[in-house]
């Protein structure tokens, strides 16, 4: 009722599973190299960050402690003035005036104890002292500074000081209690009404007290501070907690000796900043007072180690760190996914590109479902099979290659167990005998199909039969060896192993025919390698010499095979017992016994330029006419004059001695070199190869002339030679054999 309707389910390109990524060494490199260059350069970014960060807290705290150097300079000028101003107070005090109108030692107490007191309560006050107008000092607060002085300048009558000036000294060293102590004094005027002077007051400072009182204006407490007037004398900071390498310490020790290049960069600059390798020093110069007739200039200088700033900058310094590690880490696993989704994505397109392949070449291929019906095939499987895809969508396997039920019981358990099967089915049909390979693969990762891959196996078949065929005709009776073009034997059929006694077994890669067919083959090797490409193949009589295999003649055939680009590959070489006889066909070369063979024309010429004079002197040369006048009567009979000028020579070489040499020369004439002879021996042996022809029935209108080497003289002076006893013979008649320029014969006596 119902007629089923049949769905064609082909696609264009069929996908397979999905491949495996697999990582190549090269790709393994690629990665490796990328995570590790980028790793070095987030390592080195992450030094720049700390480096950078670093620096920048150097800068940082310099700055700081630049502003804290001036805060302190400019402290250091207000404290100067203050004493200025102190001083001047102290020198207008009542118990000092009325001592100068009336100096009793009560008053001179009380003005001593007055001053002690005074330096008690005021730190950085070292004592007062009374000087009289000459200079002298009158009485001190302290038994220390006894010993101290005033300069010239300010006792000279002409100075420009007085009044309520106050003279500023520069910095000076005094020992206190067995150490230097620098101190700086004011010294105040003290007139007269009408100008003149009564004394001086001075007033000793501690320097280091000084920089104490005003060292609060430093944010750290425990940072050095330096004072160094501009020679580099250090004046205060000696005591330093771990002072830097380089640093003075000790009071009067000079910068410019322990640290000449922070002390150059000082002298050349008013301020700034110097950064070594351990420390960053800031400094800055600062006027402490100011005189008509100098100014008081000194150096306040600070230094900021590196490691306190590293302690500081540890916790960003981790931080960095951490981020650096975090975005190797991410930028690490980022590279990796992207070489994985690209590999991915490689092997879908391989595994694309494989399964279009696949169903586009042309092998022969279906995919069938888990109950053996095909789902689709490919246009080689449609050609093999001979049948169009209406008649093979949806259809068994059984029923597409004709299976009987004992092998398609074995299929449908390969369906049930979800393995493999190959086999070989040949089709059941009187027309159709084709055998085919089909192999049936499970797909591990789609379990509802396999591939079903099939090729027909028929041509194999036959070739497997052609290739029995070829190996009973290389079995056959003529011995057949196959060589390449330098002669090294490839492979031998087993006469020809017989008839060589060659052992196939024992050869080795390198082992040439050459030895086995004589080496005046292997002299004409190159000849015979130009001739096959010209003729088609190249033939020769094969006569037994004296280390051959053989006893009797063989007939020796050698045929090219040639590559695509027409070069000379392989060389077929046939021997052939039955086909040897003296009677040579046209073209045929001979290769006689005992190495001998004839030889062209071209080739005895330059054999002969080689030979020693004194081979040459010992020789003769024999030229035979075979071809007289009358005995062929056209032109056509020059085929009969070439075969008769081959059975002469065959006959010729049969006993030819080794020495002599027969050389073809023109049509119907032949040349014999004899070495080591005398006029004699030579006419004996023409007597005797005219015999031979005749017992060959060959002796008919032979004539031979022979000639003796006289002098030095070419080859051809020597072929002349013997043409002209050559004439002599034909025109004698009778006689077929004439001499002519033969050696004499020396008789012993």
């Amino acid at each position: 009722m119902f007629k089923r309707k049949k769905t064609n389910k082909s696609s264009k390109t069929l996908l397979i599973s999905t491949q495996s990524i697999s990582w190549s060494r090269k790709q393994i490199l690629s990665l490796a190299s990328e995570l590790l260059l980028l790793n070095i350069a987030i390592a080195i970014i992450t030094y720049l960050f700390i480096s950078m960060g670093e620096r920048s807290l150097q800068d940082d705290w310099a700055e700081q402690r630049y502003s804290e150097l001036q805060t302190v300079g400019t402290l250091a000028g207000e404290r100067t003035d203050f004493l200025k101003f102190r001083t001047i107070t102290f020198a207008r005090g009542e118990l000092l005036r009325q001592y100068l109108e009336n100096p009793t030692p009560d008053r001179k107490a009380s003005l001593i104890s007055r001053w002690d007191s005074l330096s008690r309560n005021i730190p950085e006050l070292m004592g007062l002292a009374l000087f009289s107008p000459e200079g002298k000092l009158k009485f001190a607060s302290s038994d220390e500074i006894i010993d101290l002085s005033l300069p010239p300048s300010v006792l000279d009558p002409n100075r420009a000081l007085g009044g309520n000036d106050i003279y500023s000294s520069p910095m000076a060293f005094t020992p206190i209690n067995g150490s230097l102590e620098p101190y700086v004094y004011q010294l105040a005027w003290i007139e007269n009404p009408d100008q003149s002077v009564k004394g001086y007051l001075v007033t000793y400072n501690s320097v280091i007290k000084i920089l104490q009182s005003i060292k609060p204006a430093f944010f750290d407490q425990t940072s050095p501070l330096l004072l160094l007037d501009t020679k580099g004398y250090l004046y205060a900071g000696a005591s330093q907690a771990k002072p830097l390498k380089g640093m003075p310490d000790a009071l009067g020790s000079s910068l410019s000796l322990s640290y000449p290049e922070l002390w150059q960069n000082m002298a050349k600059n008013n301020y700034g900043q110097y950064h070594s390798d351990d420390a960053t020093f800031v400094f800055l110069k600062v006027e402490m007072s100011h005189q008509v007739e100098s100014t008081r200039e000194y150096y306040v200088m600070s230094y900021i180690r590196h490691d306190d700033i590293a302690k500081k900058f540890f916790k960003w310094k981790l931080v960095l760190i951490f981020v650096g590690l975090t975005i190797g880490l991410l930028a690490s696993l980022l590279f990796i996914i992207r070489q994985l989704y690209h590999l991915e994505k490689r092997a879908k397109i391989n595994s694309m590109s494989l399964a279009h392949g696949l169903f586009s070449s042309e092998n022969s291929c279906m995919i069938i479902n888990n109950r053996g019906r095909i789902v689709c095939a490919n246009a080689a499987a449609y050609k093999h099979i001979n049948l169009p895809s209406e008649e093979v969508i949806d259809r068994t396997l059984q029923r597409i290659f004709d299976i009987n039920d004992d092998v398609y019981k074995q299929i449908e358990q390969v369906f049930e167990n979800r393995t493999s099967w190959v086999g070989e089915h040949g089709l059941n049909n009187e027309d159709d005998q084709r055998v085919f390979h089909i192999s049936i693969s499970f797909e591990a990762k789609n379990t509802n199909h396999w591939i079903v891959a099939f090729y027909d196996m028929t041509v194999f078949t036959q070739s497997q039969q052609q290739a029995n065929q070829y190996q009973m005709m290389s079995e056959a009776a003529v011995a057949i060896v196959l060589t390449d073009a330098e002669g090294q034997i490839v492979k031998t059929n087993k006469h020809f192993n017989q008839l060589m006694q060659y052992d196939e077994t024992a050869a080795t890669a390198e082992t040439h025919i050459h030895p086995l067919l004589g080496q005046e083959l292997h002299r004409q090797w190159e000849n015979i390698l130009t001739s096959i490409p010209l003729q088609g193949s190249w033939s020769a009589q094969l006569m037994p010499f004296s280390k051959a295999h053989f006893d009797q003649s063989l007939k020796l055939t050698i045929t090219g095979h040639f590559t695509v680009d027409n070069e000379l590959e392989y060389l077929i070489i046939t021997l052939d017992e039955s086909s040897a006889h003296p009677g040579v066909v046209k073209g045929q070369h001979v290769i006689g016994q005992s190495g001998n063979f004839v030889m062209r024309m071209s080739d005895f010429e330059e054999q002969f330029r080689g030979m020693s004079e004194s081979t040459r002197t010992q020789s003769s040369l024999m030229v035979i006419d075979i071809s007289p006048d009358g005995l062929f009567s056209h032109l056509g009979d020059i085929d009969q004059i070439e075969k008769r000028q081959k059975d002469i020579e065959i006959t010729l070489l049969v006993d030819v001695p080794s020495t002599y040499k027969i050389v073809s020369w023109q049509l119907g004439k032949m040349l014999i070199f004899l070495p080591e002879t005398t006029a004699s021996d030579t006419h004996q042996y023409a007597m005797k190869c005219i015999d031979l022809l005749k017992d060959n029935e060959l002796g008919e209108g032979i004539n031979i002339g022979i000639a003796g080497y006289l002098e030095p003289q070419n080859f051809e002076q020597y072929l002349a030679k013997a043409e002209v006893a050559l004439r002599r013979a034909k025109q004698s008649g009778d006689q077929s054999i004439c001499q002519a320029y033969t050696r004499a014969i020396t008789l012993e006596r």
